[in-house]
């Protein structure tokens, strides 16, 4: 596969000229791309244009353990005294994100909005627009990166990634009004004024989910569950890119079927059923 291959099937996928567009990308799904990762992200590029921009969901690689309180006492001096401050010009996106999120991340003129679990990078015009002031806490709420993709009439495109690998359903879930979210708060050392600093942050639960999906869908994912529907009520396509199949979404039209799935099956905290 080359690059000038990929930029076609994008294309015909419905990439938008001019577009924002938030890629996952599993390379070996593409079969042998000439080039490997930067490839495929100057296929992205061609296909927006000088005037489009690519943003990936990037994440901390080398983050330190959630349980931090769980270690022995000399591990956990290490970590509370020696682990880096989060810097998102050095700290590796984390692997199963994929190789287009660190690609981006360390391309040429990209911005990155600087949390170190919820971070995305970006190239492209409106690059500043959709990663500047990135709240530590409910990082993918109201004013983050996920909502000003769906305010600027974005696209979600998913190169040979699992439907599961839908970030964007995790904004659905900040902001669908139910009650009864789990949440979750972890420590991250992070520069404050140039210093280092271990900061709290609080966030809805998105390694488990935001609520009980396991009591209506048992052991299947609720992101697939929720993407999978949203292509089936039309607010996507499907077609091929290399080998793989690829999936893109109008990134407003999915956070809307995905907030009305979740609101009306979790109306109240007790919801059993599946609508």
């Amino acid at each position: 596969m080359t690059r000038s291959l990929l930029a076609r099937d994008l294309e015909e996928l419905g990439i938008s000229p001019g577009g924002a567009a938030m890629v996952h990308c599993r390379m070996s799904a593409l079969g042998h791309v000439v080039g490997g990762a930067e490839t495929v992200v100057h296929a992205l590029l061609d296909t927006l244009g000088p005037e489009g921009t690519l943003m990936a969901y990037t994440g901390w690689q080398d983050e330190p353990p959630d349980a931090l309180d769980a270690l022995d006492e000399v591990m956990r001096q290490a970590y509370f005294e020696e682990h880096p401050a989060y810097d998102p010009r050095v700290a590796l996106s984390r692997r199963d994100h994929g190789r287009i999120a660190e690609a981006l991340r360390t391309w040429p003129g990209s911005r990155h909005s600087g949390h170190p679990e919820a971070g995305t990078a970006a190239i492209g015009p409106l690059a500043t627009t959709l990663t500047a002031g990135h709240s530590y806490d409910d990082a993918y709420g109201a004013g983050t990166p996920y909502a000003r993709l769906v305010e600027l009439g974005g696209q979600v495109a998913l190169l040979g990634a699992p439907l599961d690998s839908v970030t964007l359903v995790h904004h659905a879930e900040a902001v669908a009004r139910v009650p009864g979210k789990r949440r979750v708060s972890y420590r991250y050392p992070v520069l404050e004024g140039g210093e280092r600093v271990w900061r709290t942050f609080s966030d809805i639960d998105t390694s488990e989910g935001a609520l009980p999906y396991e009591r209506l869908l048992g052991e299947e994912d609720y992101i697939e569950h929720i993407a999978r529907s949203a292509l089936a009520s039309g607010f996507g396509r499907s077609g091929p890119v290399g080998e793989g199949i690829a999936h893109l979404f109008e990134a407003r039209g999915l956070v809307e079927h995905a907030v009305s799935w979740i609101e009306q099956n979790y109306a109240s905290a007790d919801a059993t059923d599946p609508g």
